[in-house]
C-alpha cells in the first residue's frame, strides 16, 4: 500500500479524492492561520461560542493589539466572522462543525507521524 493511501486510510473523512489542492496559495494562507499556537488556542475559545477581543485578551494574556492581529488573520482565511455589539466587535467561528473536522485530522495525523509536541518547532515569525 503506498504512503499516500495508507494516510488517507487512516484519517479518513473525506481526504481521499477531494484532497488535491485546488488552490495552493488559498491552502497555504489556511495553513499559516493554523500555524500559531495562540490562534489554535483562539479558535478553541471561539468553538466553545462567542468572544469579544477583551475576553479574548483574559483568556490568553496577549496585549489587545496582538489578539486583534491573529483575530484579522484568521478572518482574512475566513475562519471567523465578527458582528458589532455596541462599541465592541463579537467573534464566532465562520463553520464550528468543519473547524473541528480539521483539527481532528490534524490530530489524527499528528499520531500518525509520532512526532511529539514541539518537534518540528521553527520559531516565531519575528525570529525567521
Amino acid at each position: 500500500m503506498a504512503m499516500t493511501e495508507a494516510v488517507d486510510d487512516e484519517l479518513g473523512d473525506g481526504l481521499g479524492d477531494e484532497s488535491v489542492l485546488e488552490s495552493p496559495a488559498a491552502s497555504a494562507d489556511l495553513f499559516h492561520a493554523f500555524a500559531d499556537p495562540s490562534r489554535l488556542v483562539i479558535l478553541q475559545h471561539l468553538r466553545l461560542g462567542e468572544h469579544r477581543v477583551v475576553d479574548l485578551t483574559g483568556h490568553l494574556g496577549l496585549a489587545q493589539s496582538t489578539v486583534s492581529k491573529h483575530l484579522a488573520c484568521l478572518r482574512d482565511c475566513g475562519l471567523v466572522e465578527s458582528r458589532p455589539q455596541g462599541r465592541a466587535s463579537v467573534y464566532s467561528l465562520t463553520h464550528p462543525e468543519r473547524m473541528l473536522d480539521v483539527l481532528a485530522a490534524a490530530e489524527r495525523l499528528l499520531a500518525l507521524t509520532g512526532a511529539p509536541a514541539g518537534a518540528h518547532d521553527h520559531g516565531t515569525e519575528d525570529e525567521r
